[in-house]
């Protein structure tokens, strides 16, 4: 693996995003996150999940600088990879605990938002889907996991907005389940992932299961399409011009 990170320690096991300073996403890493979790779902000895980042980023979200050299049916594919991993780890049959280390944008947050609880390290790191704000709309599937998360009203003001919050204020909303201090974030992951460990895992992914296969079920009469309205509205002249004055520093 290249990009993502797994241990395992006592029945939990901790995956790690390490690329770069922020963390982007593109087809190696989610391909690498498929793998792993993949991986995790088949090992009897996992019985919960941490996942996390390195640094002052959960994740930035996508690669935009690396995808302006894509064509829309490279785009297109790589957004076909991507939200079957978001899809597939909302439903993943094991708890997920999403340990957010820093800042966790747009498709970062819609990784999160994808995990059964959330941690978030208090201070200046910001969460957002802040698409609107460079033009982009969303996906059909990060807005009904965001749906089933906070619900409508709340969902329409994150995404209407952009706004980028902080981790006290995405609490107030639901974004997050639990602000902690930087210090504190790594072994309160772990005690939350045990707290769940501890639960019959039967019994826990036939509940998860129950809660959150009709939503997916609902996401798959959507997703393709929104993926193609995604994509055109990618390649529209507005959206292409803000995308092109976005840069990541490595």
């Amino acid at each position: 693996m290249s990009f993502v990170l797994s241990s395992k320690s006592d029945g939990i096991a901790t995956v790690r995003i390490e690329r770069g300073k922020v963390n982007a996403f593109n087809g190696t890493v989610v391909s690498e996150l498929q793998d792993v979790f993949r991986g995790l779902e088949a090992d009897g000895s996992v019985r919960s999940v941490i996942l996390t980042g390195t640094g002052k980023f959960f994740s930035f979200g996508f690669d935009i600088p690396e995808f302006l050299s894509y064509s829309k049916g490279e785009f297109e594919g790589y957004l076909n990879a991507f939200t079957e991993f978001y899809r597939y780890l909302f439903r993943f049959p094991k708890p997920v605990v999403a340990a957010l280390n820093g800042h966790t944008v747009a498709g970062g947050c819609m990784m999160a938002i994808a995990c059964d609880h959330r941690l978030m390290v208090d201070g200046k790191a910001k969460i957002a889907l802040n698409e609107i704000g460079f033009g982009s709309s969303v996906l059909a599937g990060s807005t009904a996991i965001l749906v089933y998360c906070i619900g409508s009203k709340k969902t329409q003001e994150v995404l209407f907005s952009g706004q980028m919050y902080s981790a006290r204020e995405a609490l107030q909303i639901g974004l997050v389940d639990e602000v902690v201090q930087e210090d504190l974030l790594e072994a309160r992951a772990l005690e939350v992932a045990r707290e769940y460990a501890g639960r019959d895992s039967a019994a826990f992914a036939s509940i998860k299961d129950l809660l959150k296969g009709p939503v997916c079920e609902q996401i798959a009469l959507r997703e393709k399409d929104s993926i193609k309205e995604f994509v055109d509205i990618w390649y529209s002249e507005n959206t292409w011009e803000n995308l092109q004055k976005i840069t990541i520093k490595s």
